[in-house]
């Protein structure tokens, strides 16, 4: 077991939180810096409000600190994708086979409240806000902040720092300073901006609470999310640039045109369009591949702050989730070698999140352009039916990334195996139906 130390984490975002409560819940001592205010206090300026999608992993690393049932409890299941075609037409596309097989939709502000309440409990955990990491000497474990409220300066000394400031980390970028540090951001050419649903008069959903809503239009693509309180958090994929782009629907007034051409169903369901889209920021989409992600036994990273993915897998805090995980286990069993721990945790995870960042660029295609054809409909119940024939042997990929706790790489590898399979026995059968069909002409 690793004997206690004192622990830095750079960031009180989800990850940040659910790692100060691994380690805390091992004995070690864990100071916890954020650059925002509290964003629990009333008029604190929040950070991104794009709901979760929680499933097996993230649930599974709840569940190690004690969280899993009353997350789950403020959540709702989705159980399919519900697709709204131009015309106005409803098709729900189910998740999986099994009635299990749901992923819950969680507000990002209301978690990472919960898990700051939790860590804040435990006597080995001290959150500071408004506190902007400025400067930081990863040898000797230095940090430099500037309380954001006064301007003063704090010098903090650490065993170990945890980078869990997010995709444009400063701890990374004191990483990224480093001999032979990899590091990789790529932009889509896709934007978003977030728009609301509100509860229907009288309280209630305007559309089916237990689906997340897509509405695909081949190039680009809304999607709506459920609250616990009958609104919709909705969010809008466009390109920056393009006949049909935010460059092309400069505001309001040109949204509202344009809702009620490509979107029609939408625009009475969002009363406030004209001022969302005006008031609402832009915002982008990066992928981030780095590594590796320690300096000796000084200083780690963990979730976007060393592999950021964009949002259409729903795995992006679950795999952030998931390294707590791994790095808890991997600190536990080095004991005092911490280094060691780290070069563990890095060589167990890397493969498997830049798979997830392939999965993730892939299922916006996916969603954007196909999940309304009939041919992507049939094909993903000709995937079903022989998950359903054979449910050991051939499992779809999406079930063994969302449903399971399986690498994201060696689902990968799995699935491509399992369909490279089933062609082969396709072309065998093709084969044998034609020396049949031959033989009974011949005979």
């Amino acid at each position: 077991m690793t004997s206690p130390r004192e622990f830095t984490i750079v960031g009180a975002g989800l990850g940040g939180t659910l790692m100060a409560l691994y380690l805390a819940r091992a004995g070690h001592k864990v100071w916890v810096y954020e650059r925002r205010s509290d964003p629990r206090a009333a008029g604190a300026a929040g950070g991104r409000s794009i709901n979760l999608a929680i499933s097996t992993r993230g649930i599974h690393a709840l569940r190690g600190v004690g969280l899993a049932d009353t997350v789950l409890d403020q959540a709702i299941a989705m159980r399919g994708r519900m697709i709204h075609a131009p015309a106005g037409h409803l098709a729900l596309q189910p998740y999986g086979t099994r009635p299990q097989d749901v992923i819950n939709s969680v507000s990002r502000s209301g978690l990472n409240a919960l898990l700051l309440d939790h860590a804040e409990r435990h006597e080995g955990v001290h959150v500071c806000f408004d506190m902007k990491l400025t400067d930081v000497s990863l040898d000797d474990g230095f940090l430099t902040f500037e309380d954001t409220r006064n301007g003063r300066t704090l010098s903090v000394e650490s065993e170990v720092i945890v980078g869990a400031d997010g995709a444009y980390s400063s701890v990374r970028g004191a990483m990224q300073r480093l001999d032979r540090f990899d590091y990789q951001q790529s932009y889509l050419e896709y934007g978003y901006k977030e728009l609301s649903v509100p509860p229907a008069g009288g309280g209630g959903f305007r559309m089916e609470p237990h689906a997340l809503h897509i509405w695909p239009r081949g190039g680009y693509m809304m999607i709506a999310l459920p609250n616990r309180d009958g609104s919709f958090t909705c969010t809008l994929f466009w390109p920056f640039d393009g006949p049909t782009s935010f460059a092309a629907v400069p505001d309001g007034a040109a949204a509202v045109r344009f809702f009620g051409q490509q979107f029609p169903d939408a625009v009475a369901l969002i009363p406030t369009l004209r001022e969302d889209f005006d008031q609402n920021p832009t915002s982008s989409l990066v992928t981030i591949r780095s590594g590796p992600w320690y300096h000796r036994d000084r200083a780690v990273l963990l979730g976007d702050a060393c592999h950021a993915v964009v949002p259409f897998y729903g795995q992006g805090a679950n795999a952030a989730f998931e390294d707590c995980t791994i790095l808890a286990a991997c600190l536990h069993e080095a004991g005092p070698d911490v280094e060691a721990a780290f070069r563990a945790y890095y060589d167990r995870r890397k493969a498997d999140v830049d798979a997830l960042a392939d999965l993730a660029i892939a299922n916006f295609r996916e969603m954007r352009d196909h999940v309304g054809s009939r041919w992507f409909r049939v094909g993903k119940h000709v995937e079903k039916g022989i998950h359903r024939l054979f449910p050991k042997t051939f499992v779809p990929l999406y079930t063994m990334v969302t449903f399971s706790r399986t690498p994201y790489a060696q689902a990968v590898r799995r699935a491509r195996r399992q369909w490279d399979a089933v062609k082969a026995a396709g072309v065998a059968l093709l084969l044998i139906l034609l020396a049949l069909i031959l033989g009974w002409v011949w005979s």
